[in-house]
Protein backbone atom coordinates (compact mmCIF):
# COMPACT_ATOMS: atom_id res chain seq x y z
CA UNK A 1 0.00 0.00 0.00
CA UNK A 2 1.35 3.40 -0.92
CA UNK A 3 0.34 5.35 1.80
CA UNK A 4 0.43 8.47 -0.22
CA UNK A 5 -1.45 7.56 -2.94
CA UNK A 6 -5.61 8.58 -3.14
CA UNK A 7 -7.96 6.59 -1.48
CA UNK A 8 -11.51 6.51 -2.02
CA UNK A 9 -14.17 5.31 0.39
CA UNK A 10 -16.83 2.97 -0.55
CA UNK A 11 -19.56 5.91 -0.77
CA UNK A 12 -17.20 8.02 -3.03
CA UNK A 13 -15.86 10.05 -0.75
CA UNK A 14 -12.12 10.62 -2.17
CA UNK A 15 -8.54 11.51 0.21
CA UNK A 16 -5.95 13.02 -1.14
CA UNK A 17 -3.66 10.30 0.99
CA UNK A 18 -4.10 7.58 3.56
CA UNK A 19 -2.85 9.09 6.74
CA UNK A 20 -5.51 9.79 9.22
CA UNK A 21 -5.21 12.49 12.09
CA UNK A 22 -6.66 10.92 15.00
CA UNK A 23 -8.57 12.37 17.58
CA UNK A 24 -6.91 13.38 20.58
CA UNK A 25 -8.32 15.65 23.23
CA UNK A 26 -6.73 18.92 23.70
CA UNK A 27 -8.29 20.73 26.47
CA UNK A 28 -8.25 23.99 24.82
CA UNK A 29 -12.07 24.76 24.07
CA UNK A 30 -13.97 28.14 25.49
CA UNK A 31 -15.43 27.64 29.29
CA UNK A 32 -19.32 28.08 27.61
CA UNK A 33 -18.48 25.10 25.40
CA UNK A 34 -17.61 27.01 22.02
CA UNK A 35 -13.86 26.04 20.10
CA UNK A 36 -11.17 28.62 20.99
CA UNK A 37 -8.70 30.69 18.24
CA UNK A 38 -6.45 28.92 19.70
CA UNK A 39 -8.17 25.30 18.74
CA UNK A 40 -8.93 26.34 15.63
CA UNK A 41 -5.28 27.88 14.57
CA UNK A 42 -4.45 23.83 16.10
CA UNK A 43 -6.04 22.14 13.79
CA UNK A 44 -5.50 24.54 10.74
CA UNK A 45 -1.85 23.62 11.26
CA UNK A 46 -2.21 20.45 10.85
CA UNK A 47 -4.70 19.90 8.20
CA UNK A 48 -2.11 20.72 5.20
CA UNK A 49 -0.95 17.35 4.75
CA UNK A 50 -3.39 14.72 6.16
CA UNK A 51 -6.04 13.04 4.14
CA UNK A 52 -8.56 13.17 7.12
CA UNK A 53 -8.84 14.58 10.52
CA UNK A 54 -11.03 13.29 12.84
CA UNK A 55 -11.70 16.02 15.76
CA UNK A 56 -11.76 15.68 19.50
CA UNK A 57 -14.34 14.13 20.96
CA UNK A 58 -17.41 16.65 21.35
CA UNK A 59 -20.08 15.77 23.83
CA UNK A 60 -23.96 14.92 22.76
CA UNK A 61 -25.39 15.56 25.93
CA UNK A 62 -24.96 17.91 28.24
CA UNK A 63 -24.20 15.54 31.06
CA UNK A 64 -21.71 13.61 28.68
CA UNK A 65 -18.90 15.93 28.96
CA UNK A 66 -15.90 14.11 30.30
CA UNK A 67 -12.81 16.52 29.85
CA UNK A 68 -12.15 20.26 30.88
CA UNK A 69 -11.99 22.41 28.14
CA UNK A 70 -13.96 20.12 25.76
CA UNK A 71 -16.05 21.53 22.94
CA UNK A 72 -19.96 20.75 22.66
CA UNK A 73 -22.56 19.90 19.76
CA UNK A 74 -25.46 19.07 21.92
CA UNK A 75 -27.63 21.75 21.17
CA UNK A 76 -28.03 24.00 17.71
CA UNK A 77 -26.39 27.08 19.26
CA UNK A 78 -22.99 25.18 18.72
CA UNK A 79 -23.70 24.67 15.11
CA UNK A 80 -21.14 28.38 14.39
CA UNK A 81 -18.71 26.73 16.98
CA UNK A 82 -18.35 23.80 15.07
CA UNK A 83 -18.23 25.29 11.65
CA UNK A 84 -14.85 26.96 12.59
CA UNK A 85 -13.52 23.93 12.80
CA UNK A 86 -14.85 22.08 10.26
CA UNK A 87 -13.65 24.97 8.24
CA UNK A 88 -10.32 25.41 9.28
CA UNK A 89 -9.34 21.67 8.50
CA UNK A 90 -11.16 22.21 4.61
CA UNK A 91 -8.85 25.13 4.17
CA UNK A 92 -5.86 22.87 4.70
CA UNK A 93 -7.38 20.49 1.75
CA UNK A 94 -8.75 17.59 4.22
CA UNK A 95 -11.51 15.48 4.81
CA UNK A 96 -13.15 16.87 8.38
CA UNK A 97 -14.75 14.45 10.36
CA UNK A 98 -16.07 15.24 13.63
CA UNK A 99 -16.23 12.25 16.72
CA UNK A 100 -19.34 12.48 18.78
CA UNK A 101 -19.04 10.52 22.39
CA UNK A 102 -20.46 10.66 25.71
CA UNK A 103 -18.22 10.43 28.44
CA UNK A 104 -20.66 8.29 31.00
CA UNK A 105 -19.39 7.22 34.56
CA UNK A 106 -15.71 8.86 33.29
CA UNK A 107 -17.60 12.89 32.86
CA UNK A 108 -16.50 15.81 35.31
CA UNK A 109 -19.41 16.49 38.23
CA UNK A 110 -18.76 19.89 38.45
CA UNK A 111 -19.20 20.24 34.70
CA UNK A 112 -22.28 18.31 34.30
CA UNK A 113 -25.67 19.48 35.48
CA UNK A 114 -26.27 18.30 39.11
CA UNK A 115 -23.13 17.16 39.03
CA UNK A 116 -24.78 13.66 38.31
CA UNK A 117 -22.93 11.33 36.34
CA UNK A 118 -24.87 8.05 34.36
CA UNK A 119 -23.74 5.29 32.64
CA UNK A 120 -24.96 1.37 32.07
CA UNK A 121 -24.81 0.94 35.66
CA UNK A 122 -23.67 1.90 39.34
CA UNK A 123 -19.71 1.36 38.89
CA UNK A 124 -17.38 4.14 39.81
CA UNK A 125 -14.14 5.22 37.26
CA UNK A 126 -11.48 5.15 39.98
CA UNK A 127 -11.70 8.43 41.88
CA UNK A 128 -14.63 9.20 40.46
CA UNK A 129 -18.59 9.43 41.78
CA UNK A 130 -20.42 6.74 41.50
CA UNK A 131 -22.83 6.77 38.29
CA UNK A 132 -26.62 6.32 38.09
CA UNK A 133 -27.32 3.86 36.09
CA UNK A 134 -29.29 5.32 32.88
CA UNK A 135 -33.00 4.21 32.36
CA UNK A 136 -34.57 2.85 29.20
CA UNK A 137 -36.61 6.18 28.74
CA UNK A 138 -33.04 8.29 29.02
CA UNK A 139 -31.33 5.56 27.22
CA UNK A 140 -33.28 6.08 23.65
CA UNK A 141 -32.95 9.80 24.93
CA UNK A 142 -29.00 9.34 24.22
CA UNK A 143 -29.67 7.59 21.30
CA UNK A 144 -31.48 10.19 19.93
CA UNK A 145 -28.71 13.09 20.89
CA UNK A 146 -26.37 11.17 18.55
CA UNK A 147 -28.46 11.45 15.74
CA UNK A 148 -28.96 15.16 16.57
CA UNK A 149 -25.03 16.33 16.57
CA UNK A 150 -24.83 13.85 13.47
CA UNK A 151 -27.10 16.64 12.06
CA UNK A 152 -25.82 19.30 13.72
CA UNK A 153 -22.71 18.26 11.93
CA UNK A 154 -23.74 17.80 9.09
CA UNK A 155 -24.87 21.47 9.03
CA UNK A 156 -21.64 23.12 10.02
CA UNK A 157 -20.18 21.78 7.02
CA UNK A 158 -18.38 18.57 8.12
CA UNK A 159 -17.17 15.24 5.89
CA UNK A 160 -18.42 12.68 8.55
CA UNK A 161 -19.16 11.80 11.94
CA UNK A 162 -17.12 8.66 13.92
CA UNK A 163 -19.17 7.37 17.08
CA UNK A 164 -16.74 6.90 19.83
CA UNK A 165 -17.12 3.50 21.22
CA UNK A 166 -13.36 3.28 22.78
CA UNK A 167 -11.69 4.55 25.72
CA UNK A 168 -14.09 3.43 27.97
CA UNK A 169 -16.63 6.21 27.41
CA UNK A 170 -20.27 5.44 27.47
CA UNK A 171 -20.82 2.98 24.61
CA UNK A 172 -17.77 0.48 25.70
CA UNK A 173 -19.48 1.03 29.58
CA UNK A 174 -22.67 -0.71 27.85
CA UNK A 175 -20.40 -3.53 25.57
CA UNK A 176 -18.35 -4.38 28.75
CA UNK A 177 -19.27 -6.99 31.24
CA UNK A 178 -17.18 -5.31 34.08
CA UNK A 179 -19.07 -2.23 33.82
CA UNK A 180 -22.70 -2.95 32.96
CA UNK A 181 -24.33 -5.66 34.99
CA UNK A 182 -27.82 -4.73 34.28
CA UNK A 183 -30.13 -7.14 33.93
CA UNK A 184 -32.80 -5.45 31.00
CA UNK A 185 -32.49 -5.94 27.28
CA UNK A 186 -29.43 -3.56 27.65
CA UNK A 187 -27.46 -5.72 29.47
CA UNK A 188 -26.54 -9.51 30.62
CA UNK A 189 -25.49 -11.79 27.28
CA UNK A 190 -23.10 -9.93 24.73
CA UNK A 191 -25.60 -9.42 22.64
CA UNK A 192 -27.89 -7.12 24.37
CA UNK A 193 -24.69 -5.61 25.48
CA UNK A 194 -23.93 -4.84 21.83
CA UNK A 195 -27.46 -3.49 21.50
CA UNK A 196 -26.83 0.38 22.66
CA UNK A 197 -24.14 0.72 20.19
CA UNK A 198 -25.65 -0.38 17.45
CA UNK A 199 -28.82 1.23 17.90
CA UNK A 200 -26.67 4.40 18.05
CA UNK A 201 -25.07 3.09 14.53
CA UNK A 202 -28.59 2.90 13.34
CA UNK A 203 -30.07 6.17 14.71
CA UNK A 204 -26.85 7.92 13.19
CA UNK A 205 -27.17 6.02 9.55
CA UNK A 206 -30.46 7.14 10.07
CA UNK A 207 -29.96 10.79 10.51
CA UNK A 208 -27.90 10.71 7.39
CA UNK A 209 -30.08 9.37 5.22
CA UNK A 210 -32.35 12.33 5.90
CA UNK A 211 -30.61 15.56 6.11
CA UNK A 212 -27.00 15.06 3.99
CA UNK A 213 -27.73 16.00 0.91
CA UNK A 214 -23.74 14.15 -0.44
CA UNK A 215 -22.13 11.14 0.66
CA UNK A 216 -21.33 11.45 4.21
CA UNK A 217 -18.94 9.36 6.41
CA UNK A 218 -20.39 7.13 9.49
CA UNK A 219 -17.15 5.94 11.39
CA UNK A 220 -16.88 3.85 14.34
CA UNK A 221 -13.88 3.42 16.83
CA UNK A 222 -13.59 0.93 19.74
CA UNK A 223 -11.12 -0.29 21.57
CA UNK A 224 -10.02 -4.03 21.65
CA UNK A 225 -9.59 -5.30 25.04
CA UNK A 226 -10.06 -4.10 28.91
CA UNK A 227 -7.85 -5.00 31.61
CA UNK A 228 -10.55 -6.34 34.38
CA UNK A 229 -11.47 -9.77 34.24
CA UNK A 230 -15.08 -9.64 33.52
CA UNK A 231 -13.96 -6.60 30.79
CA UNK A 232 -14.24 -6.90 26.80
CA UNK A 233 -12.10 -9.47 25.41
CA UNK A 234 -10.25 -9.68 22.12
CA UNK A 235 -13.31 -12.55 21.30
CA UNK A 236 -15.93 -10.40 22.33
CA UNK A 237 -14.50 -7.46 20.36
CA UNK A 238 -14.76 -9.79 17.38
CA UNK A 239 -18.50 -10.20 17.49
CA UNK A 240 -18.61 -6.40 18.18
CA UNK A 241 -16.55 -5.79 15.05
CA UNK A 242 -18.30 -8.74 13.06
CA UNK A 243 -21.68 -6.91 13.86
CA UNK A 244 -20.19 -3.39 12.97
CA UNK A 245 -19.41 -4.41 9.38
CA UNK A 246 -22.33 -5.57 8.77
CA UNK A 247 -23.44 -2.36 9.15
CA UNK A 248 -22.54 -0.50 6.24
CA UNK A 249 -20.10 1.93 7.73
CA UNK A 250 -17.69 4.13 5.74
CA UNK A 251 -14.88 2.79 8.31
CA UNK A 252 -14.20 0.96 11.69
CA UNK A 253 -11.03 2.57 13.55
CA UNK A 254 -9.66 0.57 16.68
CA UNK A 255 -7.51 2.84 19.43
CA UNK A 256 -4.96 1.00 20.87
CA UNK A 257 -1.23 2.28 21.96
CA UNK A 258 0.72 0.18 19.65
CA UNK A 259 0.34 -1.00 16.56
CA UNK A 260 1.13 -4.67 16.92
CA UNK A 261 0.22 -5.55 19.91
CA UNK A 262 -0.98 -8.99 20.21
CA UNK A 263 -4.46 -9.81 22.20
CA UNK A 264 -4.26 -10.51 26.09
CA UNK A 265 -7.16 -12.61 25.92
CA UNK A 266 -8.39 -14.38 23.14
CA UNK A 267 -9.15 -17.75 22.60
CA UNK A 268 -7.78 -18.01 18.52
CA UNK A 269 -4.42 -17.78 17.80
CA UNK A 270 -2.56 -15.41 20.14
CA UNK A 271 0.64 -15.36 17.74
CA UNK A 272 -1.45 -12.78 15.66
CA UNK A 273 -1.62 -9.07 16.25
CA UNK A 274 -5.20 -7.86 17.29
CA UNK A 275 -4.52 -5.83 13.77
CA UNK A 276 -4.48 -9.13 11.78
CA UNK A 277 -7.38 -10.66 13.62
CA UNK A 278 -9.56 -7.39 13.27
CA UNK A 279 -8.67 -7.59 9.22
CA UNK A 280 -9.43 -11.40 9.29
CA UNK A 281 -13.01 -10.28 11.19
CA UNK A 282 -13.70 -7.37 8.86
CA UNK A 283 -12.83 -9.97 5.88
CA UNK A 284 -13.39 -6.14 3.27
CA UNK A 285 -16.08 -5.83 3.93
CA UNK A 286 -15.75 -1.93 5.74
CA UNK A 287 -12.67 -0.29 5.89
CA UNK A 288 -9.80 -0.24 8.40
CA UNK A 289 -7.70 2.12 10.14
CA UNK A 290 -4.66 1.31 12.23
CA UNK A 291 -3.40 3.61 14.76
CA UNK A 292 -0.40 3.16 17.69
CA UNK A 293 2.27 4.70 17.84
CA UNK A 294 3.50 5.50 14.66
CA UNK A 295 6.63 8.10 14.40
CA UNK A 296 8.69 7.44 11.63
CA UNK A 297 8.43 6.95 8.18
CA UNK A 298 9.75 3.46 8.71
CA UNK A 299 7.21 3.03 11.50
CA UNK A 300 4.32 3.74 9.15
CA UNK A 301 5.67 1.74 5.93
CA UNK A 302 5.92 -1.37 7.87
CA UNK A 303 2.17 -0.29 9.72
CA UNK A 304 1.19 -0.36 6.24
CA UNK A 305 2.16 -3.52 5.19
CA UNK A 306 -0.38 -4.59 7.58
CA UNK A 307 -3.34 -5.09 5.04
CA UNK A 308 -5.15 -1.72 7.10
CA UNK A 309 -6.63 0.83 4.52
CA UNK A 310 -5.59 3.94 6.10
CA UNK A 311 -3.47 4.73 9.15
CA UNK A 312 -4.26 7.15 11.67
CA UNK A 313 -1.56 9.47 13.39
CA UNK A 314 -2.05 10.75 16.82
CA UNK A 315 1.26 12.00 19.09
CA UNK A 316 3.48 12.32 16.10
CA UNK A 317 1.67 14.89 14.36
CA UNK A 318 1.79 17.11 17.48
CA UNK A 319 5.79 16.85 16.89
CA UNK A 320 5.64 17.19 13.44
CA UNK A 321 2.53 18.70 11.71
CA UNK A 322 4.52 18.59 8.73
CA UNK A 323 5.11 14.93 8.64
CA UNK A 324 3.10 14.30 5.54
CA UNK A 325 5.25 16.54 3.76
CA UNK A 326 8.42 15.31 4.76
CA UNK A 327 7.50 11.34 4.63
CA UNK A 328 6.22 11.84 0.83
CA UNK A 329 9.04 13.53 -0.08
CA UNK A 330 11.74 10.82 1.74
CA UNK A 331 12.64 12.65 4.33
CA UNK A 332 14.47 9.66 7.23
CA UNK A 333 14.70 12.63 9.48
CA UNK A 334 11.72 13.90 10.72
CA UNK A 335 11.16 14.32 14.52
CA UNK A 336 9.93 11.82 16.70
CA UNK A 337 10.52 13.74 20.00
CA UNK A 338 9.27 17.05 21.01
CA UNK A 339 11.56 19.83 20.60
CA UNK A 340 10.15 21.83 23.82
CA UNK A 341 10.96 24.88 22.57
CA UNK A 342 8.65 24.75 19.34
CA UNK A 343 5.03 25.20 21.50
CA UNK A 344 4.32 28.14 19.16
CA UNK A 345 5.77 27.26 16.17
CA UNK A 346 3.87 23.61 16.64
CA UNK A 347 0.72 25.46 17.61
CA UNK A 348 0.03 23.84 20.05
CA UNK A 349 -2.69 25.22 22.98
CA UNK A 350 -1.25 26.34 26.51
CA UNK A 351 -3.70 23.62 28.15
CA UNK A 352 -2.63 21.19 25.82
CA UNK A 353 0.57 21.81 26.24
CA UNK A 354 0.77 21.40 30.30
CA UNK A 355 -1.38 17.88 29.34
CA UNK A 356 0.98 16.80 26.71
CA UNK A 357 3.62 16.38 29.84
CA UNK A 358 2.18 13.49 31.58
CA UNK A 359 4.61 10.73 32.20
CA UNK A 360 5.32 8.43 29.32
CA UNK A 361 2.48 9.95 27.24
CA UNK A 362 4.34 11.74 23.93
CA UNK A 363 8.61 10.91 23.32
CA UNK A 364 10.60 13.79 24.41
CA UNK A 365 7.99 15.63 26.55
CA UNK A 366 8.57 15.71 30.51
Amino acid sequence: MNLFENYTFPNGISLRNRIVMAPMTNYSSNADGTVSDEEVAYYARRSNGVGMVVTACTYVAENGKGFPGQFAGYADQFIPSLKRVADAIHEGGAKAVLQIYHGGRRSIPEEVPNGELVSASDVAFPGNVTPRPLTIEEIKEIINAYGETTRRAIEAGYDGVEIHGANTYLLQQFFSGYTNRRTDEYGGSIENRMRFPLEIVDEVKRVVEKYATKPFIVGYRFSPEEEEETGITMDQTVKLVDALADKGLTYLHVSQTEFFTKPHRFSGDKNKSRVEILLETINGRTPFIGVGSIYSLEDAEKASESGIDLLALGRELLIEPDWVKKAEAGDHNISTEMDQTKQKELVIPDPMWKMLNRPGWIPGMG
